[in-house]
Parts: structure tokens; sequence; C-alpha cells
């Protein structure tokens, strides 16, 4: 599926509910938010069939996100379905990995390609003050048990000026003895996260060199990989990323689009454009018409995001990030 500016668009983003289990202090407020009706957010057979519409035309790689994904009854079985769908070749999770320890198995044996787990800090009192919640010991038991377990793992850190700033060397060290992907996030000026200061990719890669050595260029081997840059170091079995939207924009080789857990497919990350999925699949539309409206809006897929320009008003738990 080519978009306008001849980008090859062939990865999903799924968010399956706007429900977390941490109150993440640049993501949600301590009381949390207003809960979306159940009725209001699309059923696991109408993401299924919006998943096989897709992957007919073109997207391949499919990722599970919030809220929480594993919060969402029937997680495990989707995952299957979706592994079944011709077409699609990988089926990831991105999860704040609170549940992550208790449902690795049944995940993995579901056919779970692999996992990005969001963990800012490995210090449980810096966690508890970040998220709001004691739960360090159950992230980290999950992040041991997903790495046994064979799957693609990814560890995103959000560095935040103030917070977490002095726990960047430990999380990179994450990659130092296990075969994983540790990657930097640069903090996104959305919702709850502009009361925040990012750190610049610049500052965490001369704190990683100044320690660890030079970080060596890793060439992508595929689309499917994302927007980041990773990096090779001496010793580390590991690879470390940089994702920072900001400072380099990757809109000219964006290959994604997002379906939100109210059903709407968005074209970017900040853009309203896209389509009311859900009003027309509860609208008895055809297959073949439902495909021909998920083609002809995916072909106007923005050229770029204006986040040096404008903030949009929704928040990173409705979107699934």
């Amino acid at each position: 599926m080519i978009d306008r500016f001849n980008r090859k668009i062939e990865y999903l983003r799924v968010s399956l509910t706007d429900r977390c289990n941490l109150r993440c202090q640049y993501c949600m407020p301590e009381s949390g938010v207003a809960k979306m009706k159940h009725e209001d957010i699309l059923t696991l057979e109408e993401i299924l069939r919006v998943i096989e519409l897709l992957a007919e035309l073109g997207i391949s790689k499919v990722r599970l996100t919030g809220g929480e994904p594993l919060l969402r009854r029937g997680i495990v079985n989707l995952i299957r379905d979706i592994k079944s769908i011709a077409g699609i070749k990988q089926v990831m999770l991105t999860t704040n990995g609170v549940l992550l320890d208790k449902m690795a198995d049944d995940l993995i044996n579901a056919g779970l390609d692999g996992v990005n787990l969001s963990l800012d800090t490995l210090d449980k009192n810096i966690f508890k003050k970040i998220t709001r919640r004691d739960s360090f010991e159950n992230v980290f038991n999950g992040l041991q048990k997903v790495i046994s377990g064979g799957l693609e793992v990814k560890v995103n850190c959000v560095p935040i000026l103030g917070v977490n700033e002095g726990d960047i060397l430990k999380i990179a060290a994450l990659a130092k003895d296990n075969f994983i992907k540790v990657r930097f996030i640069e903090l996104m000026p959305i919702g709850c996260a502009v009361d925040f200061a990012g750190v610049k990719t610049t500052k965490i890669k001369s704190q990683i060199e100044a320690v660890y050595g030079n970080l060596i260029s890793v060439e992508k081997y595929n689309s499917l990989q994302g927007p980041a840059q990773y990096f090779s170091l001496p010793n580390f079995k590991g690879q470390i990323g940089f994702i920072d939207a900001l400072e380099h924009k990757f809109c000219n080789s964006c290959n994604r689009i997002r379906l939100t857990a109210a059903g709407f497919l968005k074209l970017c990350l900040n853009s309203n454009d896209g389509l009311d999925v859900k009003k027309l699949l509860r609208s008895s539309i055809s297959n073949e018409n439902l495909i021909e409206e998920l083609q002809k809006t995916i072909y106007y897929k923005p050229r770029e995001h204006h986040f040096n320009e404008n903030f949009d008003a929704e928040k990173m738990y409705q979107i699934g990030g």
C-alpha cells in the first residue's frame, strides 16, 4: 500500500483500551481519566475484521498497544487470531509490564513475536514516583521472563530532566548482558508531558560513550524495524537505539498508521486526519466498500508531523503512542 508520497504503509498500531494500571506523571493525571464505555470501543471481532482487510492492502506488522493492552480481556486469543491472518508477519506488544510476569507464557504460546517494555528506571523508588504505583518487581520479573522466552525484546526509556536522567547508564547496561534493544525515546509534548522537559539525545549519547565506548551505527535491516537509529557498543550483546522525532523527523520514511480503541484510523500521531472506522463497521458496510474507504484514506497520510508548531490535544494513552 503506497501513499501519495510514495511511502510503503505496512505497519499498524492498534490501541486495545484506554485503561491503564499505572499513572505515569508524563502520561496521565494522578486521579486517572474518565474511562470509555465498553460499547464505545471496538470489539475483538471488529479489530480482526479491520486487520484482515488492511493485510490485503499490505499491512504486515501489527503492534498491540493501549492504555495497557494486557488489561484487555481476550488479548491472548486475539494475538493467536491475528497471527493466523494471511500476510501478517509480526505481532508485537507494547506494555508497561505490570501483568507480563503472569501472562508471558500464554502470550508466547499464542505466537507473540516481540515485546516493547516501557521502563524508565531501575530504581524502585523512582519507579514509584514516576508511575505512582509500587509495581517495579512485577515489571522487572516480566522483563526477565520474556527475555528468557526468546522473544524480540525492546526496552523503551523516556529520559526526563530532574526525574530519571541519573538512570540512563543503568538502563543502557541492560543491553550489555542481554540480546535486547534499549531505546531512549524523546519526550513527546502531548497531554501531561508538556509539564516536563526531556533529555536531549546528544546528551544521552555523550553519557553512554563516556562510560561504555563509542557508539557504532548499525544499518537498518528492513522497513519494519521502525524509526529508531540503532548502535552497537564494545562488549555489548544488545544494541542501543534512539528515537528523537522532534530533533530528527523520520516522517519521510514513516510506514505506520494507528487504530484507536474508539475505532478511529489515525494517519499520524500529531494529526486528526483519518477515518471513523467504527461508524462504518457498525453501519453494515461490506468488506469491499470498507477496504475501498481504508485505501482511499491511507493514501492521504500527511507528509509530516507538526509537533514544533502545534500540539495535538489528544493524550498518548488514547492513541497508543
